[in-house]
């Protein structure tokens, strides 16, 4: 009996086992396969004119450098706003907030928010920001919807690397006669870096990724604007780009080319993730 029971076992975990390698193989084999025809479908399409012009309407010729550029703005824009309202609501809800249950209700809403589909807050930001507000299809009106988009993500992250920060060093501070703030400022943040910055890297990558939002807020075109009017122009980002080049204008060779592009960025993005974690960690001895 006790025999028949162990081949029994053995069984079970050979077959969870072979299972398990197919799962694997399976996911490493769809992400090499969509990685692979990708690049092969854009590199072939990248040149340098492709990347350092305009769009030329009496020419025919094709230039992405406005969506670079744009893109640019709205990572700089969106950090620029998320970062202190996240930074800042979630040192209030870990070191100062007293009642628990607001903090609950506050988490779980964050929470549900973050779960939202991209479309309803770029419907949001058309009504509210666009249309209410005035400022109409713009790259200040993009940052502003992907704020909202992004700051359940930063506050949260920020805030369980907050209580992830020993009680003891809270308390030594206090010791030393240091004041709340001073103690936040020089003990607590500095201990959760780490969670900060992983917030922003994922913002980064959201905003990399966000098309149906920016469609409705900051525009889709392709011009080549400074840096201070570039903020109330209307701009595509290479996501908003690719859907142009690939559904308006049928330039699938140009879609892809951008593609590569967002393929590069995007594991850029979660390399850069990995390496400032292990980073930080190892300047805090972890």
């Amino acid at each position: 009996m006790h025999a028949k029971l162990s081949a029994r076992r053995r069984a079970y975990c050979a077959v969870m086992r072979a299972l398990m390698v197919a799962a694997v193989v399976c996911t490493c084999g769809l992400m090499l396969l969509l990685i692979g025809y990708v690049m092969a479908m854009g590199i072939p399409h990248l040149s340098w004119t492709l990347l350092s012009t305009k769009p030329s309407y009496l020419t025919g010729a094709i230039g992405i450098l406005p969506d670079m550029l744009n893109t640019i703005y709205l990572i700089l824009g969106t950090l620029a706003f998320v970062l202190p309202l996240g930074v800042g609501a979630a040192v209030y809800l870990t070191e100062y907030a007293k009642n628990k249950r607001v903090v609950a209700v506050i988490e779980y809403a964050a929470e549900t928010l973050s779960g939202i589909p991209s479309i309803i807050y770029g419907l949001f930001g058309m009504l509210f920001f666009v249309e209410f507000l005035s400022l109409g299809k713009c790259i200040l009106a993009g940052c502003l919807t992907l704020v909202m988009m992004n700051l359940p993500t930063i506050m949260r992250t920020t805030q369980e690397s907050l209580k992830m920060v020993p009680q003891p060093y809270r308390e030594s501070a206090f010791g030393l006669g240091a004041g709340k703030w001073r103690v936040i400022r020089t003990v607590v943040l500095p201990g959760c870096m780490d969670g900060i910055v992983a917030g922003c890297i994922l913002t980064v990558g959201r905003v990399l990724g966000e098309s149906a939002a920016l469609l409705f807020t900051a525009g889709f075109a392709h011009a080549l604007n400074g840096i201070l009017d570039a903020w109330l122009s209307s701009g595509a980002s290479l996501t908003v780009a690719l859907y142009f080049y690939a559904t308006e204008q049928g330039e699938f060779g140009i879609a892809f080319a951008i593609a590569a592009i967002l393929m590069v960025l995007t594991v850029l993005t979660n390399l850069s993730t990995a390496f400032v974690a292990k980073r930080l960690k190892g300047r805090r001895g972890l």
